[in-house]
């Protein structure tokens, strides 16, 4: 398996790594320039995972020729068809855009196929099909005991390179912070793909409207160990209170949680949480940090920034 550049390796090569980012101690950083990171960071989603579109100038101003035509038009109606023996390619194509469109976004077979007309075991057998041909990526839930479901009815679909979205719809925008938000929860679940433990990821939900965006489940008990939170807003230190209360609802339960964090748009200050540390970074530095951190074979949940203050936003 290759996974698609890194926001690490994608400021890399364009040379921007050290004008935009500091390392202000061993795996820890800081944002040199935020709002041109934030840009870089809103290229990335759109053209960013392929070397190529990276590199080529004329492949970049092009990237829905050259990621849609070139490469996901290949796999769905080439490749996949030929490995399975698909015959209804457009029905499979037709799944795809469907996912795409709302990668990030709670699913189920029940609403899949009310949405998109196809059979509930057609959609399965496609989602597993766009599983192994790494175009998607299949994230379970478990509960706020964080016990996996025996029967699976919700999951949250994620595109392995969020460029894909862009491609087949339109370029996401700075002005757009819910399409953003969507992506980057993409983004960042494709940088841990580069970790081995990659399959130890679940995201939470449960009654009353409980959600945390990510929960890490520990070998070999696969007890919660970290968990935290995608956004890409400020609402944090407006509107605390309502932002916090799944998290704090899961610390509550889970003894065993030793870290958390949460990602904004732009604030930074971490604060305490049920006797715990919550480290607050912007969504951009995040995804560089663990991007970076796993590339460098810092595979464990000390891959965050220590909190340097610990209070309330």
């Amino acid at each position: 398996m290759l996974p698609p550049l890194t926001f690490y390796e994608f400021l890399s090569f364009l040379g921007e790594d050290e004008r935009l980012i500091s390392e202000t101690a061993p795996n820890t950083y800081a944002a040199r320039d935020l709002d041109k990171l934030n840009e870089r960071f809103v290229d990335y989603l759109n053209f960013g995972g392929y070397p190529e579109a990276v590199l080529n100038p004329q492949v970049r101003e092009n990237a829905d020729q050259f990621i849609k035509n070139d490469i996901i038009d290949k796999v769905l109606l080439k490749d996949l068809p030929s490995l399975y023996g698909i015959s209804e390619i457009q029905e499979l194509n037709k799944l795809f855009s469907f996912l795409a469109y709302n990668a990030g976004k709670e699913a189920s077979l029940e609403n899949i196929c009310q949405e998109s007309g196809l059979a509930k075991q057609t959609i399965k057998k496609y989602i597993e099909y766009l599983e192994s041909a790494f175009l998607i990526i299949k994230l379970s839930t478990v509960d706020d005991n964080c016990k996996t479901m025996k029967r699976e009815r919700n999951f949250k679909i994620y595109l392995n390179n969020p460029s894909m979205r862009a491609a087949l719809f339109a370029p996401v925008m700075l002005t757009e912070p819910e399409k953003i938000g969507h992506l980057a929860e993409s983004a960042i679940f494709s940088q841990w793909q580069h970790a081995p433990s990659f399959r130890q990821l679940r995201y939470a939900r449960w009654r009353n409207e409980g959600e945390v965006d990510i929960v890490y489940l520990g070998l070999p008990d696969e007890k919660p160990s970290w968990i935290g939170e995608i956004k890409w807003s400020d609402r944090l230190t407006t509107d605390f209170g309502d932002e916090t209360r799944s998290m704090k609802a899961l610390l509550q339960r889970h003894a065993g949680i030793s870290s958390a964090f949460f990602t904004t748009k732009t604030y930074t200050k971490s604060f305490a949480l049920e006797n715990r540390t919550v480290t607050v970074y912007p969504s951009a530095l995040y995804c560089y940090t663990v991007g970076r951190n796993i590339t460098s074979r810092l595979d464990q949940p000390a891959q965050m920034v220590p909190a340097t203050s610990t209070e309330k936003p």
